[in-house]
This record gives structure tokens, C-alpha cells and sequence, in this order.
């Protein structure tokens, strides 16, 4: 089977990966497989940024008003413990005891917060890792066929174009719905589609590359299936820092007048270094 042709297992592998729950040789050839593909490298990259924001959305816990009362207790108590009555000498042998038997005490109650804040975090991440168990149950299931299909995958890679520039186009809500490739040896620029996204039958979706301080020019109209590719030249994307899709009518529109529609995604466009 292969894998890039199965958007599912791409986006679990991806999703295990960035977890760290992909290891040994699986974490490596998916490291491999990475290298070389744009759309593996992009869901590493989506679902890095998904868990990098889990601890954004954890919510504030505020101090329970005990915890200020049992602090003003304790501030209110140290004048009387410093105006109290100084104890008659005892035994040295005694004194020292006692001594050791208040650190063993506060060591233990320092033992005991560490592994009550040990378990908490622990649950915490359990629970955070739970929510994934679904989505990554396939993995495992995967695995033995994955490895079944090493050698295919290695003679794939070396057939895989050269990537120079990638592009993750998002609507206005962050969602990726294209992911866009250009490869200077072969001068094709390929996009695939990777949202649920289709445009209707009397439309179009133009793409257009955005220059530095310069007009939109057009990049050409994308076709109706999943992966479309597009000739064009490495002196049409060198330098040009972002790309941008619009809903055009049927055929598109001249490049000289730039977008009429909407433009519905937009990503930046990077200089690749895998």
C-alpha cells in the first residue's frame, strides 16, 4: 500500500509523530518518508502546532480563599512565636532527636506534594493523550504493514521529485485546504487538495502568486480533482513570498486584471531546506 496515496494514515502517522508516541523504526522512516514529502511534512507541522496549543487553552485556576486565609493565619501566629517563652534546656541528646525528627517530617510532607503534583500532571496528560487513543489506534494496526512495505517505499523516494518551495493555503480560518509544491527540475507546480472544500460546477478556483509590492499575477486554474498540476517557470515563484486562491468563473479570469471572486485561501511560500 502506499502511504501517500492514504491522506488518513498520513494525517495519524503525522499526529503520532507529533505526540511522540511514533517510535524506533516506524519514527524513522516516517522521518524519511518526511524528508522528501511535502504533504507528510505539512500534517507533521499542522498537528505540532495543535498540540503546542493545548496548554493555551488550559484554563486559569485561581487560589482557593483558604489557601489566603491559612497565609494570614500563619503571619498573625509568628509575633506570639517569637514573644513566647524560651523553654528550659533540655537533654542535648534529646534536642537532637527532635531535631531529625522535624526534617524527617518535613521531608516526608515535601515527598508527599511532589508525588500528589507527579500524579496530578500525570493524569493531566493521560487524559490529553486519551483523546488521541481513537485517532492513533490505527497506527499500531498499521505498523507491520508499514514495515512490510519499506523497501517499496525506499525505491519511491528516490523516484520523488525535488521540492524547492511549499505553500499550506488556509482559509480565513486557519483551516489548510491546499497544500502547494513547485518543483524546479520538472517546472511544475502541484497542489493538493487537503480540505473538503469543492467549488461548484460554473466555478473555478484561480491561483494566483502575490509579489512584493507588485499586482497578483496568475498562476493558472485548477482542475477539478484532488492533485492538480500546473507548468511554470522557477523566475514565477522565486521571491514571491505568498500565494492566494480565488473563486473565479468557469476558466478563470485574465492574469492582467487580477482577482474579480473572493480570495478563499492564502498561505506563505517557503523556500524548503529537507
Amino acid at each position: 500500500m502506499n502511504i501517500l496515496d492514504n491522506p488518513q494514515l498520513v494525517d495519524q502517522l503525522a499526529a503520532s509523530y507529533a505526540l511522540g508516541t511514533l517510535r524506533g523504526g516506524a519514527r524513522r522512516r516516517f522521518e524519511t518518508l518526511a524528508r522528501s514529502s511535502p504533504t507528510v511534512r505539512a500534517s507533521a507541522l499542522i498537528w505540532q502546532e495543535r498540540f503546542a496549543s493545548i496548554t493555551e487553552l488550559q484554563a486559569v485556576d485561581a487560589p482557593s480563599p483558604n489557601v489566603w486565609k491559612r497565609i494570614e493565619n500563619l503571619v498573625a501566629a509568628q509575633p506570639q512565636a517569637r514573644a513566647a517563652p524560651v523553654a528550659p534546656q533540655e537533654n542535648p541528646l534529646f534536642d537532637k532527636l527532635r531535631r531529625a525528627l522535624g526534617l524527617w517530617r518535613g521531608a516526608a510532607f515535601a515527598g508527599v506534594l511532589a508525588s500528589v503534583a507527579a500524579v496530578l500532571v500525570g493524569v493531566n496528560l493521560n487524559r490529553q493523550v486519551d483523546r488521541q487513543s481513537v485517532q492513533l489506534a490505527q497506527v499500531t494496526r498499521e505498523g507491520t504493514e508499514v514495515a512490510q512495505q519499506n523497501a517499496k517505499l525506499a525505491a519511491q523516494l528516490k523516484a520523488t521529485p525535488q521540492i524547492q518551495y511549499v505553500a499550506v493555503l488556509a482559509d480565513d480560518k486557519a483551516a489548510p485546504s491546499m497544500l502547494a509544491t513547485f518543483d524546479p527540475k520538472n517546472q511544475t507546480l502541484t497542489l493538493k487538495r487537503v480540505g473538503a472544500y469543492q467549488e461548484a460546477s460554473d466555478k473555478s478556483l484561480q491561483l494566483w502568486a502575490l509579489p512584493p509590492g507588485g499586482a497578483p499575477k496568475s498562476l493558472g486554474v485548477l482542475g477539478e480533482g484532488r492533485v492538480i498540476r500546473l507548468a511554470a517557470s522557477e523566475g514565477e515563484v522565486q521571491g514571491v513570498p505568498a500565494l492566494a486562491i480565488s473563486l473565479e468563473p468557469k476558466g478563470g479570469v485574465p492574469s492582467a486584471g487580477g482577482p474579480t471572486g473572493p480570495v478563499l485561501f492564502k498561505g506563505a511560500l517557503l523556500q524548503t531546506t529537507l
